[in-house]
């Protein structure tokens, strides 16, 4: 599992879109005989076709069509990982297991989630918790500023540290 890290992944300072990473990802893993990396490419890649553009028909209809490998975005592409890292997570729950190999390839390819340490941090450098009556209420400052680099219970841990402290 080590050398996937260094061989696989995905960064946006690569300079390369997330979907031309996933492609060549799946050949390479297809050369070197990787079949967990060739079966998780394919799962995503087997997504795509859930990606659509709402269009107009001629008769004013709406309806949808699939979006042209061009017009995929970044975002389009992390929303399925993070999806496949959601029912992974609730299934290793439910093993009562941590981790799996899957969920850490998964990872690879998602930018990197913020520490609490940077989340009580930034809570420090720009909230006033005074003007909150509980800091719970700063909850929505702080997942409007770090989005989806956040994960909201562990928003809610720090918060409930910092009133603790």
């Amino acid at each position: 599992m080590s050398d996937i890290k260094t061989e696989y992944g995905w960064d946006a300072s690569m300079g390369i879109s997330l979907y031309d990473k996933i492609r060549q990802d799946m050949k390479k893993a297809m050369v070197k005989k990787d079949t967990a990396v060739r079966d998780t490419m394919r799962l995503i890649m087997g997504s795509f076709p859930s990606l659509t553009v709402s269009i107009t028909l001629e008769s004013g209809k709406k309806t949808t069509r699939v979006k042209k490998p061009e017009e995929i975005t970044d975002d389009d592409l992390l929303n399925i990982i993070r999806k496949f890292v959601k029912s992974e997570k609730t299934v290793l729950e439910l093993k009562k297991e941590t981790t799996s190999d899957y969920l850490e390839l998964l990872n690879l390819y998602l930018p990197q989630m913020a520490t609490s340490e940077e989340i009580k941090q930034w809570i420090l450098d720009n909230v006033d918790l005074s003007g909150y009556k509980s800091p719970m209420q700063a909850m929505g400052n702080v997942m409007k500023h770090f989005g989806k680099l956040a994960d909201g219970n562990q928003v809610k841990e720090v918060l409930k540290n910092m009133k603790s402290s």
